[in-house]
């Protein structure tokens, strides 16, 4: 995929930090699956987290999320420690994430997917309705925002393209609120134009001021709408770079390295 120069990066870095992670471990047992882990995303930036698999960026998105509290270590949100108590609690706040198996019901119209659950209403008490028309203008426009034509809001989302499924999916949070976006691996099961599609709606997001977290395995997606680059690996992060600072086979060594280096490591006996 060639890199698309028209994305815009924002020199956001030297805001406040919409959430920052400072030396977050998580244990589950005997297991750590974080072993010092710090991180932070502030408005307009596009931070991404890359890793290979098992490196902990499952562990990640569930502690920045609420899911799991760390066992060491803060997360402060708005400048204020976070105690999120569960994944509702992070997301009333503004901490939205989009996972790679959508939470989606084929079937179902763009429309209803797009609010599940949280859908305009007209009258009040008993004559309380589905607003139909309004929710489906809303859709239709907050689609279009993102630059995707409808046919009309009752086509059903399994007539979706992937690409356009994940478009559903951060137009929702946006709307609904997100001042952080999480995406775990929002490009892995894309072809080339649909991904070129996402890294687009990651661009227009990131021009509304939200800060998205964009976590992945393959360096070359990161590349084209990142503005910094932190690498974990094996539970630990290995610095962060800016945009312009380091070369994709740096990138990909260091993703890569870190469990090269243990196992030569305990293969000579801890003598590097």
């Amino acid at each position: 995929m060639t890199q698309d120069t028209t994305f815009h990066h924002g020199d956001a870095p030297n805001a406040a930090p919409i959430i920052q992670m400072t030396d977050i471990e998580k244990h589950f047992g005997n297991i750590i699956a974080l072993a010092g882990v710090s991180f932070d995303v502030v408005p307009g930036e596009c931070h991404c987290l890359l890793g290979d698999n098992g490196a902990g960026k499952s562990t990640f998105i569930k502690t920045m999320s609420g899911v799991h509290k760390p066992t060491k270590g803060t997360i402060t949100f708005e400048g204020q420690e976070m105690n999120f108590n569960s994944p509702r609690d992070a997301m009333e706040a503004g901490i939205a994430t989009v996972f790679q198996d959508l939470a989606m019901i084929p079937l179902m119209s763009v429309t209803r997917n797009f609010f599940m659950g949280r859908e305009p209403t007209k009258g009040s008490g008993i004559l309380k309705r589905f607003d139909a028309e309004r929710a489906n203008e809303i859709t239709m426009e907050e689609m279009r925002k993102m630059g995707i034509n409808l046919r009309g809001p009752d086509q059903a989302v399994g007539t979706l393209s992937g690409g356009e499924r994940q478009t559903v999916a951060i137009a929702r949070a946006v709307y609904f609120g997100a001042k952080v976006l999480i995406l775990d691996e929002p490009t892995s099961a894309l072809g080339v134009r649909q991904t070129s599609n996402v890294l687009a709606t990651i661009d227009r997001v990131r021009k509304q001021g939200v800060g998205v977290v964009f976590i992945s395995h393959n360096v070359r997606h990161a590349l084209a709408v990142g503005d910094r680059f932190t690498v974990l690996n094996r539970g630990k992060t290995l610095g962060t770079a800016k945009r312009g600072e380091i070369t994709p086979e740096a990138l990909q060594d260091l993703m890569a390295g870190g469990q090269e280096m243990a196992q030569l490591e305990g293969s000579l006996g801890g003598t590097i």
